[in-house]
């Protein structure tokens, strides 16, 4: 059995005639004949009832059709995922990543993925969430991992994947440092390090200052917050970082927990709603989020 014989008996069904399948496979009506009659001889049974008129399908055609038919379905997918994955193996993927990933280790997901699909070209661009997420608006990446703030403009769809939260660094030696828990309030007094103006975790400092009654003052601004460790750790100032990035390796620091804490925004995938991801792309994320959830 052949499954140019499936896809012709199929075809008949469908179309009623002998005639008319034949113009919509484009071949010839006594090829289509030939293999419809040599299938019936296979099966040992007829498919169709002939005559001059109509043609029409025999019990036995009724049952054959819808194997048939869920045949020809599974080769068509199959056909699909094949091409999919063609896509994903010749694929390229960019994406965007602020410094802040909580828990989840990315490095160390991209090295899975590359195992996986090694011919797939990785680009990776990191940044504060509000650049990528200009640079996600332009096309400059397929999708980024990062917090997802509250805020978030609806253009964008995002896949929470990890939660993160929010600690203290204070220099060692600092007076706070002998506290295992430190009010957020003890802080009033303190010069702070943190991110320039705009940014997520200059608001969190903001607003969670506001809440527990003064204005914070940041006397030393970066754009990474892996700096803001290092400025600490010299002994320019206090800071909140989320607790991922505080307990990095990196100069000697203290780490403490903050009472009350401010709010971490989760730490997610986030891609445009209007820009299709590529078979790479989806593939990609599609492990990212698998390594997140297992």
């Amino acid at each position: 059995m052949e499954l140019r014989q499936l896809a012709y008996f199929e075809a008949v069904a469908r179309c009623g005639g002998f005639t008319r399948a034949a113009e919509q496979l484009h071949v010839a009506q006594s090829a289509v004949s030939a293999q419809i009659r040599a299938l019936e001889t296979e099966l040992g049974v007829p498919l169709f009832s002939r005559t001059t008129r109509r043609v029409s399908l025999t019990h036995a055609g009724e049952l054959f059709l819808a194997r048939a038919r869920r045949a020809l379905g599974e080769l068509d997918s199959a056909r699909a995922e094949l091409a999919d994955l063609t896509a994903v193996l010749h694929g390229r993927v960019t994406i965007g990543a602020t410094p802040v990933t909580g828990p989840f280790d990315l490095p160390d997901a991209l090295a899975r993925f590359h195992t996986r699909y090694p011919g797939v070209a990785l680009t990776l661009r990191s940044g504060l969430i509000s650049e990528l997420l200009a640079e996600l608006d332009t096309g400059g990446v397929d999708f980024v991992l990062g917090p997802i703030h509250r805020d978030l403009a609806s253009r964008y769809s995002a896949r929470r994947i990890a939660d993160e939260d929010i600690v203290v660094v204070l220099p060692v030696g600092h007076h706070l440092a002998r506290e295992r828990r430190v009010g957020f309030a003890q802080l009033r007094d303190e010069a702070f390090v943190c991110l320039t103006a705009g940014s997520g975790l200059r608001s969190i400092l903001d607003d969670a200052a506001s809440a527990a009654g003064f204005t914070a003052h940041v006397q030393f601004e970066t754009h990474s917050p892996a700096s803001i460790r290092e400025l600490v750790g010299a002994g320019l100032g206090v800071a909140l970082l989320a607790r991922a990035a505080a307990e990095r390796d990196g100069a000697p620091v203290v780490v403490r927990t903050l009472e009350p804490a401010p709010g971490h925004p989760p730490i997610g995938l986030i891609h445009h709603r209007d820009h299709r991801l590529s078979a790479a792309a989806q593939a990609c994320r599609g492990h990212l989020i698998e390594l997140a959830t297992a």
